[in-house]
């Protein structure tokens, strides 16, 4: 059965007709929608300082998708963990659990923009320390118990719902990251799809004696749009997914890769990646067959909610009967 994802970044490029307060009223419409409808999550991304207002709070949304919804996984992908002072992320963490009766799950990411760390005062090249220091920090302070920090006893309250906390994935797109995750005896998620980097992850489980451990690598499009008229679609969908494209490509820094990131430049060359979806309800149904996963961003580049809303009734109408037939 095709696990079904539905994202929200909430970016609104200069060129979109539609503002903040309408995208967060629709997306958290949108994921009751999808609470509704059975789709297993809804990731929130996280970036700060974008011109688009790019998502800066995950966990605040989180928390508020939570009191909407009932069932839906709620997923942080990723938490820019070092640009947090660790004993307030463990609190935000908690209420946002506590606020969705325990279904809340993060990626503790490294970051990489240069300008989030310039202006939280932050030293990017100590990332990956700070990274492995927090996490550290965070499981201490979830236990609800005294322990000592920075030379003082401090005891972080209430706990989460999940015990003995809300899952935490590590992410990353490189061998050392694996490695990390490994050592912190933490599942990976990287952001490629990469079969090498799971045979470092399991390589370094063996050295240190992890057992259990997992990875889940990315696969197929991160953006699918149900429509029954692809070109009319793509036509308006193109801009801002070119947008969307673009700038994430120009924030990547050297060994950072990712699944959806790609040097496209023309909206015919972006299409033929395959990144961005726009397909029949029969393609759907047969891209959930062949890639055992659908995510939808219905509001991906400022997309016009109607157009967003219109693949999802869609894909409800036409695609979900087919591919989770009712009991």
């Amino acid at each position: 059965m095709a696990m079904l994802t539905i994202r929200y970044d909430l970016r609104v490029p200069p060129f979109a007709s539609v503002t903040h307060p309408e995208l967060y009223s629709v997306c958290l419409d949108q994921c009751a929608w999808a609470d509704d409808r059975g789709f297993d999550t809804a990731v929130l991304s996280e970036h700060h300082f974008v011109e688009d207002g790019y998502m800066s709070a995950p966990l605040v949304l989180a928390a508020a998708i939570g009191a909407r919804t009932h069932r839906i996984l709620i997923n942080v992908a990723a938490v820019l963990v070092p640009l947090y002072d660790p004993l307030r992320l463990a609190e935000e963490v908690a209420t946002a659990d506590l606020a969705s009766g325990g279904r809340l799950s993060l990626v503790a990411g490294l970051g990489y923009r240069e300008e989030e760390f310039e202006v939280f005062g932050v030293d990017r090249k100590r990332r990956g320390r700070i990274l492995e220091e927090h996490v550290e920090v965070l499981r201490k302070a979830w236990t609800g118990e005294p322990f000592d920090y920075h030379g003082r006893q401090v005891r972080v309250t209430p706990r989460p719902v999940q015990q003995p906390h809300p899952p935490v994935l590590i992410g990353g797109s490189t061998e050392i990251a694996a490695r990390r995750a490994a050592r912190l005896r933490r599942p990976f998620f990287p952001a490629i799809g990469d079969p090498a980097l799971a045979d470092a992850y399991r390589d370094e489980s063996a050295r240190v004696g992890f057992e259990g451990g997992w990875v889940m690598l990315p696969s197929g499009p991160g953006f699918v749009h149900v429509t029954d008229d692809p070109e009319r679609a793509w036509a308006q969908i193109a801009p801002h997914a070119l947008y969307d494209a673009q700038t994430y490509a120009r924030w990547q820094t050297p060994g950072q890769r990712s699944a959806v990131s790609t040097d496209a430049t023309t909206a015919e060359d972006l299409r033929a990646t395959g990144i961005y979806a726009v397909v029949t309800p029969d393609e759907c149904v047969e891209l959930a067959g062949r890639t055992g996963s659908l995510v939808f961003h219905p509001l991906m580049g400022g997309l016009s909610p109607d157009l967003g809303w219109e693949s999802l009734e869609l894909f409800a109408s036409k695609v979900l009967p087919r591919i989770r037939p009712p009991a």
